[in-house]
């Protein structure tokens, strides 16, 4: 049988009020997705410090702006993508720390990058400066185990 691809849009000004609206459409598609409460925890844990990260970074709070969220998934595995016109953002620029070393050192910076990077399968940046960016977020599906004889 053919795998079906479902996709869903959800476009919210850029505040963090709209935070709660952002964590119940990535726990919905989740769950439709059949991700186990674990996973959905991280997705949303990831989803959401993105979009955190969106508000205050890439727009300064300015709620005039908008963050696009496209979730896609299949029987493999389900991206979410973070879309903004704000400041661009470029992770390759940054020293790479381990989680336990940014959070020893209280670091104000990068800690939300290593946090959804330790959650996902896949964290892709992709920057078109004075157009957009996009954060792309793959958590694979795990396939249940067949029954054993």
């Amino acid at each position: 049988m053919a795998s079906i691809e479902r996709t869903f849009l959800l476009k919210v000004p850029s505040s963090t009020q709209n935070l709660a609206l952002v964590r119940e459409f990535v726990n919905s598609i989740g769950a439709q997705a059949g991700l186990d409460e674990r996973d959905l925890f991280q997705l949303t844990l990831a989803v959401d410090e993105a979009c955190a990260n969106v508000i205050e970074h890439a727009y300064g709070n300015d709620a005039t702006k908008e963050v696009l969220l496209t979730a896609n998934f299949d029987d493999n595995s389900l991206e979410i993508r973070v879309e903004d016109t704000g400041v661009g953002f470029d992770p390759s620029g940054r020293e790479q720390k381990s989680l336990e070393t940014l959070i020893a050192e209280r670091s104000k910076g990068g800690l939300g990058l290593k946090l959804m990077q330790s959650v996902m399968d896949e964290v892709h940046y992709d920057i078109e400066p004075g157009r957009k960016n996009q954060l792309r977020l793959v958590k694979n599906l795990r396939k249940p185990e067949p029954p054993t004889e």
